[in-house]
């Protein structure tokens, strides 16, 4: 049937029908028309076929795009037309995706007016076709082709639809057709429901494009919508390494989409950033040609150790720069996530998260900062059922066993307060304190009754803390008893038994609304005499297996007891990546940024390492991940538990259908040999790999690979070799077992809490590999970098989140002496690092390590020898202004033109971080002026206590960084506290600016040739007096004037300076003084 690219519709019972004309507004456009258009989406001209026509994506609106477009469109995005929202065909020469097959399915939409098919042949259709054209109206002509003994399709496929009104229709019939009521379809015409002039929805749209057949789609449209929705709900969970978007989630549907994405750095910012990276490479090297090739003759110690010290910030710099060559940033969807695991009507589905609080002396860690974080995490928003928190009492202390008890019942009113308003922070200290706007977005009338009783209820609560704190300054000489009489078991802080007790959670414990309350546990394992408990990492393995008996929650989230959360849906954020069913089965842990309350608006100390979270972590998140830095991360259970990262399955080879199949053949061998030599190699490995966890599906299903061989082992056996890697606790063995967590059914909680008391024992870790391969890593004070090297070693990879509004805050040491003791610290940890075993230098290869984040791992082991060069750097200024010497011959053109190349590089390459890592240029200079003061303080002094610890075995023990609350604001800022550290760069600082007075006081008595070859010493005195500056205001404090004891030291040091200045003399030539007769008779 020729239509002419019109619309038929008609009735069955009147036996007529209508040939709806196109007007020539919208008529269809023809292929001369859709020559030389633009691709509406790349703005690219849309190209010729192979036929020479315009090439044309979509065959209902014929809207412009290019083949690369539809081809990616067809591979990566919806399969629809963007305009029309039809689903794609596959033309000629593109290839088939994914649910092409269905085209071929009768059911199919697009098949469904395919009257062949259906019963009614051509000739029906035709014949229906002249016998009504009499009451059409249509010159026969038009219709001759026509062969006789057609029929009209009928609207509703042989059977009248009652339902179906004429307003109900999708199309109406063209004003056009109204004049003449002899040629239009008189029900239509005739009904009043009709509007004299229809408004379409698309008015250019052709009516032709709309194909043939029934008009009446509505409830034929709504039960493919219900079709479509119940496809929805099939969607493939396969794991991505790469984190790519996967093809199989229909995009249409918000709540199965990715539930984060990368948002790459703008290639405005990388690119120059990268090529600036690359020149500089190339001046350092044309710099150390110049500088090898021109040795200083007369000063060849000076200028060699130079050569030296400068050679070795090359490697350094290499070190840190290129783990910083992939940097990214990520963005999360929660309405994506509560869209997929919390729908209407049902029990969440959001994993479990058990939060770890670690805590030691109360004395030193105040119990009201404790008390504020783990008040924050019971009100974080989460299903209350699915949070557990544990706070770890590593000093068996009573006080922060009260104040513990203190805050629970605190909790029972402070949780459903900041539930119902939406507060944040969710720590009360910190709202209350903070002077913000607290009636925004506020409009319940209550919210101003309730908050003022609240902060007073905070602060009877806050007495009662500072009571319990008063009560614990005198320790009684029998030690403390509790409620009912019989001594606490803590008494002796190294010797006492294992405690644990839950103080909510429990049933019958809810808040003052009738509500439940997440879980909360107080832990203190057990200690005895002659075991080595391995601190904080010793503290959380414990943490790890209660909570595995207890909760067995699939993912942990660990903080310091000074760390709050101030996001509260921090927990959900990093379930965006971690239960992503594209990308999350192979992340490890996802860690956030540390930022911190109460530190002075100049940062002195560069206390917020901001050039660390915003470039250097960013830029590793672009490789492997960032690595932990013990506080503020989301872990999962699996990860540190040892076993290996989920391996990604290959996709099948394509191979061509064109090809018979014994072309094939000769082939086969060629491919099994191939095959083989691969399963060799692999089992090769598996062999080597015999410190490795097995793999937890080796695990669940009772197999290991011996010689090459799989041996069945009974249960038993199993149940052996799993207590040998877990320890001997059938119940904690279980529970590491379920890699989506969970409990075991019909455990009484006294079986439990018998079996969690078993598991914090002191010999509980002996004989496994607890410690080694699993939990936190001991063997370093710094547990953090270890563990999270560990993790990578294995394969798994980690991810940076950085909500806007930060989902953590601590408080940091703003004193220069407390400072300056946690980067000893920290500094401590990398030298133990780099002397063990686990070094990354030689550990972890043939592993899932990749060789960028490497690079990081080594930077972050081999800073601490930094200190080494700097300090004799730092010293060389005062030695060449104090002899007259400097490192460096004279200056040529060329020597000059290197030496500001590299100083402009250096400054730019710092300007370009700053840009695309968001960071001010204040935090950036205080992060290079406190790199000075700690290497040549707390690096040094890291460094050789280190080696006294791995090599003499002189362990070093640190007090914990005070975080007492201040009296005033930034008062402990100007607390001066004497400590050793103190004195390299108190000496460097004192010497350098005794040489500076002693070069300008030799150029004045020189006179004017003395001061060109004097700009390049104070140059160099100055740059290190500079950097120093933080560090001398530190020194004065807060007075006008300095501390004793940086007098006397000063005073030693000018002494000694003095006597070597005179020794030197560099006012009188080598040769001595010349003596010259003056010529008068004096006689």
């Amino acid at each position: 049937m020729n239509t002419g690219g019109r619309l038929i519709a008609g009735s069955h019972n009147r036996n007529e029908f209508v040939l709806i004309n196109a007007d020539e507004s919208a008529r269809i456009r023809s292929v001369q028309e859709l020559r030389g258009q633009t691709c509406e989406i790349c703005r690219d001209e849309v190209e010729l076929t192979v036929d020479g026509e315009p090439f044309v994506a979509c065959n209902e609106c014929a809207f412009p795009v290019c083949r690369p477009c539809y081809e990616y469109e067809r591979r990566e995005g919806n399969q629809a037309c963007p305009q029309c929202k039809t689903r794609y065909k596959r033309l000629k020469g593109s290839p088939r995706v994914e649910n092409d097959e269905e085209e071929d399915d009768v059911d199919d939409i697009d098949n469904e007016f395919d009257y062949m098919n259906n019963g009614i042949g051509f000739d029906q259709v035709s014949e229906g076709m002249s016998v009504s054209r009499r009451h059409s109206g249509f010159p026969q002509s038009d219709l001759d082709s026509a062969p006789p003994g057609s029929q009209i399709p009928l609207l509703t496929y042989g059977d009248e639809d009652i339902e179906i009104s004429s307003d109900r229709h999708a199309l109406i019939v063209p004003p056009s057709l109204s004049g003449h009521s002899n040629k239009g379809h008189p029900a239509s015409l005739s009904d009043p429901t009709i509007a004299a002039h229809p408004r379409p929805m698309v008015p250019q749209k052709d009516l032709a494009v709309y194909g043939y057949g029934s008009v009446a789609w509505k409830d034929r449209m709504e039960e493919w919508k219900r079709k479509q929705n119940e496809k929805l709900q099939v969607v493939k969970h396969e794991g991505d390494p790469d984190f790519e978007d996967g093809d199989d989630i229909p995009m249409m549907d918000e709540g199965r989409q990715p539930l984060s994405r990368k948002i790459p750095i703008k290639s405005s910012k990388i690119n120059p950033y990268r090529m600036l990276i690359v020149l500089r490479l190339v001046i350092l090297g044309l710099f150390f040609h110049y500088r090898i090739l021109h040795p200083v003759k007369d000063a060849y110690a000076l200028w060699l150790t130079s050569v030296i010290c400068e050679i070795w910030f090359a490697v350094s710099w290499v070190l840190d720069q290129f783990p910083k060559w992939y940097p990214i940033e990520r963005e999360t969807y929660l309405d994506r996530l509560s869209l997929r695991y919390e729908k209407e009507g049902k029990p969440s589905e959001l994993s479990a998260v058990d939060v770890f609080v670690s805590t030691v002396d109360p004395l030193k860690e105040p119990p009201l900062i404790t008390a504020n974080t783990v008040l924050s995490i019971l009100a974080v928003d989460y299903p209350v059922d699915r949070v557990a928190c544990y706070v770890s009492d590593d000093g068996a202390a009573m006080l922060t066993f009260e104040a513990l008890s203190e805050t629970a019942e605190f909790a029972r009113k402070w949780v459903p307060f900041c539930k119902k308003y939406c507060i944040e922070p969710r720590a009360p200290e910190w709202y209350f304190c903070h002077k913000m706007d607290y009636l925004k977005n506020k409009v319940h009338p209550a919210f101003v009754r309730e908050r003022r009783a609240m902060k007073r209820d905070y602060e009877e609560f806050k007495v009662k803390i500072n009571a319990l704190v008063a009560t614990a300054q005198k320790v009684p000489e029998e030690g403390w008893t509790m409620q009912d009489g019989t001594p606490w078991p803590g008494n002796s802080t190294r010797d006492h038994p294992g405690m644990i007790q839950v103080f909510l959670g429990s049933d019958g414990v809810r808040d003052v609304e009738n509500n439940e309350l997440p879980r909360l546990v107080y832990v203190s394992r057990e200690k005895r005499p002659g075991f080595d408990h391995h601190k904080k990492a010793g503290a959380m393995n414990s943490l790890i297996r209660v909570s595995g008996v207890l909760s067995n929650a699939p993912y942990l989230l660990n903080v310091d007891c000074d760390h709050y959360i101030n996001n509260s849906k921090a927990l959900r954020e990093a379930m965006c990546f971690m239960m992503d069913p594209q990308s999350g089965k192979k992340i490890c842990y996802v860690q956030f940024p540390q930022r911190f309350d109460g530190i002075d608006r100049h940062d002195r100390y560069s206390n917020r390492n901001v050039v660390f979270f915003d470039i250097n972590m960013k830029g590793l998140d672009g490789l492997q991940g960032p690595i932990y830095v013990g506080t503020g991360c989301v872990f999962r259970r699996q990860a540190l538990y040892g076993f290996d990262a989920p391996k990604k399955k290959k996709a099948p080879r394509k191979t061509c259908n064109c090809w018979p199949k014994w072309c094939f053949l000769c082939c086969g061998s060629r491919k099994n040999r191939k095959a083989k030599t691969a399963a060799a190699d692999k089992k090769k490995k598996n062999r080597e790999a015999s410190k490795q966890i097995h793999a937890l599906e080796n695990i669940e299903e009772g197999r290991v690979t011996t010689k090459g061989s799989n041996v069945e082992l009974s249960t038993e056996a199993m149940q052996l070799k799993l207590e040998k890697k877990f320890g001997q606790s059938p119940v904690f063995v279980a529970s590491a077992r379920m890699e989506n967590g969970g409990m075991a059914r019909n455990a009484s909680p006294a079986c439990l809490l018998k079996e969690a008391i078993q598991v914090i024992s002191c010999g509980y870790e002996d004989k496994t590999e607890w410690g080694k391969e699993i939990g936190w890593i001991y063997g370093s004070v710094t547990e953090d970098i270890l563990t999270g090297f560990k993790m990578h070693s294995h394969g798994w990879r980690s991810v940076y989140c950085t909500p806007k509004l930060a989902a953590f805050k601590g408080s940091a040491p703003i004193n220069l002496s407390d400072r300056l003791h946690q980067v000893l610290r920290w500094a401590l940890g990398s030298v133990e690092i780099f002397l063990s075993r686990h070094c990354p230098i030689w550990y972890g290869y043939g592993g899932g390590l990749k060789w960028l984040e490497r690079l990081s791992y080594i930077n972050s082991v081999v800073y601490p020898w930094t200190s080494l060069p700097l300090i004799v750097y730092c010293s060389l200024p005062a030695i060449c202004l104090l002899t007259g010497k400097f490192i460096v011959p004279e200056i040529s053109n060329y020597a000059s033109i290197l030496f500001m190349a590299l100083f402009s590089s250096i400054a730019v390459t710092g300007v370009l971080e700053m840009q695309w890592g968001k960071v001010g240029i204040d935090d950036w200079w205080r992060n290079e002026q406190f790199w000075v003061i700690g290497g040549v303080s707390a690096h040094l002094f890291a460094l050789f206590q280190g080696l006294l610890k791995v090599l003499a075995g002189v362990d070093t023990n640190f007090t914990v960084t005070s975080k007492a609350a201040d009296d005033g604001e930034f008062s402990d800022l100007y607390l001066f506290k004497w400590t050793s550290l103190l004195i390299p760069p108190t000496t460097l600082l004192i010497i350098n600016v005794i040489g500076i007075v002693v070069g300008i006081s030799d150029a004045i008595s020189n006179g004017y040739d003395s001061w060109g070859p004097l700009f390049g010493r104070l140059f160099f005195a100055l740059w290190v007096v500079i950097h120093l500056y933080p560090f001398l205001k530190g020194l004065l404090g807060k007075q006008d004037r300095m501390p004793t004891i940086i007098v006397v030291w000063s005073i030693l040091l000018a002494s000694i300076l003095t006597l070597l200045w005179v020794r030197v003399n560099p006012f009188v030539a080598k040769g001595g003084p010349v003596l010259e007769i003056c010529g008068l008779d004096c006689l």
